[in-house]
């Protein structure tokens, strides 16, 4: 199974992609990780991301597609892989699936999980309370959620007109909306 979590920070992604890397058996990949571990371990790509975030800039498609190859290479990823904060727009997009072509591994399926705005925010607010940071005011987290959505909307788009996109109910315990992903991936049975 080869799946691409969206959803809104706050959604839930990290939390889900967790328990379905169990249930699946399959890696769960962050592109954020991917950078931290990159940039930790010194590799060519981590050296050249570490320049650009050390000047203030946001690495580039280009380098985060690359750390994303060499991870999709690896030996765990045979049967399949949960991608979770990647794609965040439609370049990205066209250029994952561009890569996964090249590798004979396509997005089987796109999970949008669904979440109300003002839930995000009392969320996100609880959790930027609890890590201590100030600068997650309501309206700040409001601003980013926009700035969020006009960019993945096309993403959504993107897998709705290729006839891979789900979209659940995000909101519930973990363990309902884990339920309904899981019940989302299930196969069909063939009823001809």
């Amino acid at each position: 199974m080869r799946l691409v979590l969206l959803g809104a920070p706050g959604s839930g992604k990290g939390t889900q992609a967790a328990r379905l890397r169990e249930h699946l058996q399959v890696p769960h990949i962050s592109t954020g990780d991917l950078l931290r571990a990159a940039v930790r371990a010194g590799t060519p790509l981590g050296l050249q991301a570490k320049a650009v975030m050390e000047s203030g800039g946001l690495v580039s498609d280009e380098i985060v597609l690359g750390m994303l190859e060499e991870r999709l290479t690896a030996g765990d990823t045979g049967n399949g892989f949960i991608l979770d904060g990647y794609p965040r727009n439609l370049a990205q997009a066209n250029a994952l699936d561009t890569l996964l072509a090249r590798l004979h591994q396509p997005v089987d399926v796109a999970v949008q999980l669904d979440v109300d705005t003002e839930l995000l925010i009392g969320r996100l607010a609880g959790r930027a309370q609890v890590e201590g940071r100030a600068d997650d005011t309501p309206e700040a987290v409001r601003n980013r959620l926009k700035i969020y959505d006009e960019a993945t909307a096309p993403v959504v788009e993107f897998y709705r007109q290729s006839g891979r996109l789900v979209h659940l109910d995000g909101v519930g315990t973990m363990d309902e909306v884990f339920q309904r992903i899981v019940e989302a991936l299930a196969p069909t049975p063939d009823l001809g």
